[in-house]
């Protein structure tokens, strides 16, 4: 059973919500997505995907399908038809949830020409290891068949401006893998990511070499109804670790012959050791078939969650720490 609406379990427990605004005039009205949060002690920081394009998803009985496309329809420039990814770096103001800076992050030192029409750093995970801030994500532009790798992308954060100034593709044992994507980064172990929720495994990423190894497997796989795939910042929260995971039911063709999907969220609790300790039912934000959630945070009492809905916007909320336990034991 999916428990719907979860903004407005939220918003009647005192919660806060606000939405994440980049000028149109930088976007061209097209849609921001998938922000990441990231506190380094001092500032509430994010990175929001800006994608070329606007979706549009048929909700209900969805009535409304596109005649050429179905349920999801993909509207893009008509002299661009590449899925074209830029990045913003913003700080937010942790009381009133507003952004209080925001830079188009300038990728100029190393972009080349792309092989593959999926262009840029896709849904990339702000965080801090030894003092260097690395935006993490997935690249597939770099082959002509588009095959996905991690790529940790360097940042330099300045008053006035972001820029990229290094980029590690990271190899996986397998070179075989088509696409690999969604590993949440561990806050407070440098260079370790879960790259599987259910069973976990987690790898350590050596910038050395521009490899990976996995260093844990969990040998018990808990039975839920979906695959579950990566999402936000894997969080240290008490003796545990918190993180929110996502959940596809993909559907390649329906009675008309067109792709669908409906995404749902889980919350997922891990013991210091990463064995699994809860995983949440299934839940929503807003009720949309299309949402995704690679933001989550904690700062003392108060816990914050950014999202995306429809890939065309963005929200941030914030409440109580009491309100993720209940929401975690009793609600879902």
């Amino acid at each position: 059973m999916v428990f719907i609406n979860l903004i407005k379990v939220i918003l009647e427990n005192n919660g806060n919500i606000e939405p994440i605004i980049i000028s149109s005039d930088l976007t061209n009205g097209t849609g921001i997505c998938n922000p990441s949060l990231f506190f380094d002690g001092v500032t509430l920081k994010m990175i929001v995907r800006h994608v070329e394009y606007t979706l549009f998803c048929a909700e209900g009985d969805q009535k409304f399908q596109s005649k050429f496309e179905g349920p999801v329809s993909y509207y893009h420039p008509d002299n661009d038809l590449t899925l074209r990814t830029n990045n913003y770096y913003c700080e937010v103001n942790q009381d009133n949830l507003k952004m209080d800076k925001c830079h188009k992050i300038d990728t100029s030192l190393l972009d080349v020409k792309p092989t593959w029409n999926f262009i840029g750093l896709e849904d990339a995970r702000l965080i801090q290891w030894n003092n260097t801030y690395y935006g993490c994500g997935v690249r597939r532009d770099t082959t002509t068949n588009g095959t996905g790798r991690m790529e940790l992308s360097e940042l330099e954060i300045n008053s006035d401006n972001v820029k990229e100034i290094k980029r590690n593709r990271i190899e996986v044992p397998d070179k075989t893998s088509y696409c690999e994507k969604n590993w949440m980064p561990i806050k407070d172990k440098p260079f370790h990511f879960i790259k599987w929720t259910n069973p976990t495994e987690v790898v350590k990423v050596d910038l050395t070499k521009n490899i990976s190894e996995s260093i844990y497997l969990s040998e018990k796989k808990i039975e839920v109804e979906s695959d579950l795939r990566g999402g936000s910042n894997i969080i240290p929260w008490g003796n545990s670790y918190v993180a929110i995971v996502h959940e596809c039911d993909f559907i390649s063709q329906n009675i008309n012959g067109f792709k669908d999907a409906d995404y749902y969220h889980r919350f997922v609790i891990w013991n210091r050791d990463f064995s699994i300790k809860k995983i949440s039912g299934p839940f929503n934000f807003m009720t949309g078939k299309i949402e995704f959630c690679i933001g989550l945070e904690i700062i003392d009492d108060s816990v914050y969650i950014a999202y995306s809905f429809h890939d065309n916007g963005s929200y941030i909320v914030k409440f109580n720490i009491n309100i993720l336990e209940k929401i975690i034991n009793e609600i879902l």
